[in-house]
């Protein structure tokens, strides 16, 4: 039996339609310290790896993960030198703009197949109105020949952005939780959902949708649903999965998108 996911071709790479978040193992779940303590005590290395092999049984065929939380490198490290076969989309972080080349040159030497930059590096950058940085770092990943976009959690992010015509691709969160970033917390609101898929529907590079369910505090088949019927069908959603809750989660999400994909 075949149980590949329907796949997309983003920007030259066959990826899943559903691809495998991170921060979960990372301990970032957005909902509280002693949530983001679970995580991190319940994914050791070694549960990482074999979350992503799960993944790959499951018909995955893809992952993000930062580049900052050295457990979660270590893993990523790991699994790629033992064969694992996810590729691997690095979402880079950096305070200045030698920290971020030197960013993109680590994760396209331990194997990315991708990169984008991170949301809250993104909206300093729009913040500042910084194209010259991020044509800068662009130009750089360009020339290790990997796809290179954005994240941000604000549409007018990406509609600047987009404007510029810089990027392959962008990362488009469902919800405008930026505040984290500026030190206001953790905010989301309903009302950001609607024009962040508008914003991926106008943006005519692909996109992957990220914090489709508000960081676990939605039903999961009703934001697939929704997610998956809304943005554009070459566009791809991107998933944390915490199995200290359910122990076959991974299954259970794929299985419901490959359900809504292809009734």
């Amino acid at each position: 039996m075949d149980n590949r996911l329907p796949e997309v071709d983003f920007c030259g790479l066959r990826i899943s339609r559903l691809v495998l978040g991170a921060n979960p193992f990372g301990g970032y779940s957005h909902q509280s310290p002693e949530r983001d303590r679970a995580m991190v005590d319940y994914y050791t290395v070694a549960r990482i790896k074999e979350t992503w092999r799960r993944a790959e049984a499951a018909g995955i065929t893809a992952m993000v993960t930062n580049n900052e939380t050295p457990h979660v490198v270590q893993a990523v490290r790991e699994y790629r030198a033992e064969g694992g076969k996810l590729q691997w989309i690095a979402q880079l972080n950096g305070r200045d703009t030698e920290a971020m080349l030197q960013s993109i040159d680590k994760a396209v030497a331990i194997g990315c197949r991708a990169l984008y930059f991170h949301g809250g590096v993104m909206d300093r950058v729009y913040s500042a109105r910084d194209e010259s940085a991020l044509r800068t770092w662009c130009a750089h990943a360009r020339s290790h020949g990997v796809p290179v976009g954005v994240a941000g959690h604000a549409p007018e992010v990406h509609r600047w952005v987009a404007g510029l015509d810089l990027v392959d691709f962008h990362a488009v969160c469902f919800f405008n939780c930026g505040s984290l970033h500026d030190g206001n917390g953790d905010k989301f609101s309903l009302d950001d959902i609607g024009p962040a898929v508008e914003c991926i529907r106008a943006i005519k590079k692909p996109c992957i949708g990220y914090k489709i369910m508000g960081a676990g505090r939605m039903d999961p088949r009703m934001s697939f649903e929704y997610a998956l019927r809304h943005i554009k069908p070459g566009d791809v959603v991107n998933v944390g999965m915490f199995r200290g809750d359910r122990d076959d989660m991974v299954e259970e999400n794929v299985a419901l998108v490959r359900e809504i994909l292809l009734r």
